[in-house]
């Protein structure tokens, strides 16, 4: 019989002294692409969408780059209707996957104008509703194109909760159920984009830098064989 996995196991975990020292050490300016394209664009849903689907599997930079390229194009779901399929997949060329990337941004156009009135939805029920939107991008969406509380789970978000001991959970998904009855509402949004920096700068997937974490006297080292 497959073994429970432990729930939450940190209500007291000291989230205050957490997000403070990661706020300390890693400034706006080394926020994540899509952090930054909200703040850039004014929080504009739309193009949280575009850019949230073209990052999946994709490097900051790259995306970043692309981005720069799609934005004064694309600017609204007719856009991505009337651009050829062709010169979109050329367009958002090198992100990974561009040629199905390219599809899937058409898809999810088309069942915006035409279910939502050209409104990208606000809730990530509605968003979950559109396929090739996965929890990542509507949570995303929803919290840094509506400025709402969601909490986005990728692989960093993941494995450092898992790392610390905040959470005992074997995917994303029921990482976010935890996460959301345990952390404190006012940390959802800024939760993910502190550690995905922390994840890429620091706590590495493989022999982290603990001698250079700022939150190591917190951290419970869940599964750390090896660090630096």
């Amino acid at each position: 019989m497959e073994k429970e996995e432990t729930p939450g196991l940190s209500g007291n975990f000291p989230f205050d002294e957490m997000i403070e020292r990661l706020t300390r050490l890693f400034p706006e300016e080394t926020a994540p692409v899509i952090t930054r394209l909200s703040r850039d664009t004014n929080k504009d849903p739309f193009i949280i969408l575009v850019g949230t689907l073209l990052s999946l599997r994709t490097k900051d930079e790259t995306t970043e780059k692309v981005m720069g390229i799609v934005m004064p194009i694309i600017k609204k779901p007719l856009d991505l209707i009337d651009i050829p399929l062709n010169e979109l997949e050329k367009l958002i060329y090198p992100v990974g996957f561009y040629r199905n990337k390219a599809k899937i941004l058409k898809e999810v156009a088309s069942v915006i104008i035409n279910t939502y009135g050209g409104l990208v939805p606000d809730t990530i029920d509605e968003l979950l509703q559109i396929r090739g939107i996965g929890r990542k991008t509507a949570n995303l969406v929803v919290t840094e194109g509506y400025g709402k509380p969601g909490i986005c789970v990728d692989t960093h978000v993941h494995r450092i909760s898992n790392r610390l001991g905040i959470v005992s959970t074997r995917n994303p998904d029921r990482t976010e159920e935890e996460l959301r009855k345990i952390l404190p509402r006012q940390y959802w949004i800024i939760y993910n984009s502190l550690l995905v920096t922390f994840g890429k700068r620091i706590c590495t997937p493989l022999s982290p830098k603990c001698s250079q974490c700022p939150i190591e006297g917190i951290c419970g080292k869940k599964g750390v064989a090896r660090s630096r």
